[in-house]
């Protein structure tokens, strides 16, 4: 079946796979005094089960890439699936923070392989092109998750209480597990797969190795350490420094999701034409200029905050359309090994956001120069990895997928 007959269910699918980990942060951050009060627990201790959480997703990204390279990709999603809703249904009867602590962990852990292994399936399934734009469409409807989820988190603290997430979130993993369980097949051949685990995990050898790998993943990083730059820094600055509102700070933070939807639609329109070498030099571009302007604001505080919002907005916008055509491409440099390639990638991103949001809180001085400073340096840093990529793609043993990354599919 051509990737043209493919079913549009599929993408929701994979989509809705791709969204659990946004989901089960996101829904769950309004409920922490909740959980606090009840568990008589620490603002600290439950502050950790969202760390835990980000661990276990690093850590299980790491095992699902290689495993499934060996094993194929259907059996550990739906392993991986069970894994999460029994963690979930464990968070609805949990009696202590730290079991909810432990219990975080693991369907961190299961929400994992439906990261990865959704990324994975669409390189199986779809050539370069096609898979850059299938990855813009199901990162525009993870952000849509991503923007409803703390919104959706609050209704439901306020209909049943904190615990009434974990139902609903049970609820979506059983109903991923039936849809994979019954629609979904095997989308790794026996034939390609790799010949031990061995194998499969000395891959992360090889893509480490690899500069034009690395370059990817550093651009990968660089976007979503911004993003997490500007998560970590923004409430103080726009509610505290600049006196926004609660809500007004809730419709900037629902635009830059906006933007990010908006530029990823336009790469899902425009990657089949272009390319995703193409579309990736746009949105290393507009990401420089944006950490351009950011930096000139940090230093002479110009327009502020007409103009930090502005060039934030610009950068948040275009980190979707950098991720979906780098991750597309990451997977094109080892077709054999693709979820070794993705699981490493991914894993190495959330480390980047979760370096630049300690980076940001460690400059922290009250002003806005810290965010600006350490957002612009990542905009700057995805052209310099652009300019890179550009450089080892024209080395001679590049030459055919340099072809393929500028205009596969016109």
């Amino acid at each position: 079946m051509s990737s043209q007959t493919r079913p549009r269910w599929l993408v929701w699918l994979l989509a809705t796979l791709a969204a659990f980990s946004p989901l089960s942060i996101d829904t769950y951050l309004p409920s922490l005094p909740d959980i606090a009060r009840e568990l008589n627990a620490q603002e600290a201790q439950v502050q950790l089960t969202t760390g835990v959480f980000l661990a276990g997703l690093c850590s299980g990204m790491l095992l699902y890439g290689p495993l499934s390279d060996r094993y194929g990709r259907r059996r550990l999603l739906l392993g991986s699936l069970v894994l999460y809703i029994l963690a979930s249904v464990g968070c609805i009867w949990v009696a202590s923070v730290e079991q909810l602590v432990v219990l975080r962990f693991l369907q961190a852990v299961g929400g994992a392989g439906a990261l990865v292994l959704a990324r994975t399936v669409v390189r199986d399934l779809y050539p370069l092109s096609e898979a850059a734009r299938t990855l813009s469409l199901m990162h525009v409807i993870a952000m849509v998750a991503t923007l409803l989820a703390p919104i959706m988190g609050t209704y439901l603290v306020l209909l049943g209480g904190w615990r009434v997430i974990f139902v609903m979130l049970t609820l979506l993993g059983t109903g991923c597990l039936v849809a994979v369980a019954t629609a979904l097949q095997e989308s790794l051949a026996v034939e390609a797969r790799t010949r031990s685990v061995l194998a499969s995990f000395r891959h992360y050898g090889t893509v480490l190795r690899d500069p034009l790998a690395l370059c990817y993943i550093l651009a990968m990083g660089l976007s979503v350490g911004g993003m997490f730059a500007f998560i970590t820094a923004s409430p103080f600055l726009f509610i505290h420094h600049f006196g926004f509102s609660p809500r007004a700070f809730s419709l900037l933070f629902g635009l830059n999701i906006a933007g990010i939807i908006l530029a990823t639609v336009i790469n899902a329109r425009l990657v089949r034409r272009l390319g995703p070498l193409q579309m990736l030099g746009v949105g290393s571009v507009v990401a420089a200029c944006a950490g351009a302007l950011l930096i000139v604001i940090g230093f002479t505080g110009w327009g502020q905050p007409v103009s930090i919002s502005g060039g934030v907005l610009l950068f948040m916008g275009i980190s979707g359309l950098i991720g979906a055509n780098c991750i597309a491409s990451l997977m094109s440099l080892f077709p054999g090994n693709a979820g070794a390639a993705v699981g490493l990638g991914i894993s190495l991103q959330f480390a980047c956001g979760a370096l630049f949001s300690w980076l940001v809180s460690a400059l922290a001085d009250g002003t806005a120069r810290p965010m600006c400073l350490v957002i612009g340096g990542a905009g700057l840093g995805s052209l310099a990895c652009y300019r890179a990529i550009r450089y080892l793609l024209h080395k001679p043993r590049r030459a055919s997928l340099y072809h393929a990354l500028k205009g596969e599919g016109r």
